[in-house]
């Protein structure tokens, strides 16, 4: 524990987490419209379950988040290649963000809108998301950029 808190003080004063920060918030922005558009379809017009919709949508945003932060926002841990060790990283990780966000969801559906819980949700997940993929999946390995 004591090392990952040494390695986060120190990324905060080189000021490249900041930049990944931005970055990975600017791909969310796009992530949260192919989310809210996936999960609109599969609950409104599919008329699936609230959950399933969620977990849905959710499926489809992190192969794209996956993506785009691989070429982009870590791309000098990646060396901006795709492996199937990292998406699998990157989606093993992010299951703690859709529970958060699935939890939110259904927690305020019961006092506010589904569309505001869904907004609000995405939002409570991205610091989740954020942490575990700087931290976790794209910690700077880069014997793991060189692999396919």
């Amino acid at each position: 524990m004591e090392l990952i808190l040494i390695q986060i003080i120190d990324a905060w004063r080189r000021g490249s987490v900041l930049a990944k920060l931005m970055s990975f918030a600017s791909i969310g922005v796009l992530n949260v419209a192919v989310d809210a558009t996936v999960f609109t379809v599969a609950y409104k017009l599919l008329q699936l379950p609230l959950i399933m919709s969620n977990v849905l949508a959710w499926a489809v945003a992190v192969t794209g988040s996956y993506a785009m932060n691989t070429k982009i926002t870590f791309g000098r841990e990646t060396g901006g290649a795709f492996s199937w060790r990292h998406y699998l990283r990157f989606a093993a990780s992010g299951i703690l963000g859709v529970i958060v966000a699935t939890t939110t969801l259904v927690v305020l559906s019961h006092y506010a809108s589904v569309l505001t819980s869904k907004l609000v949700s995405i939002v409570a997940a991205f610091g989740v998301n954020f942490s575990m993929s700087h931290f976790v999946v794209f910690r700077g390995n880069t014997a793991d950029a060189k692999r396919p």
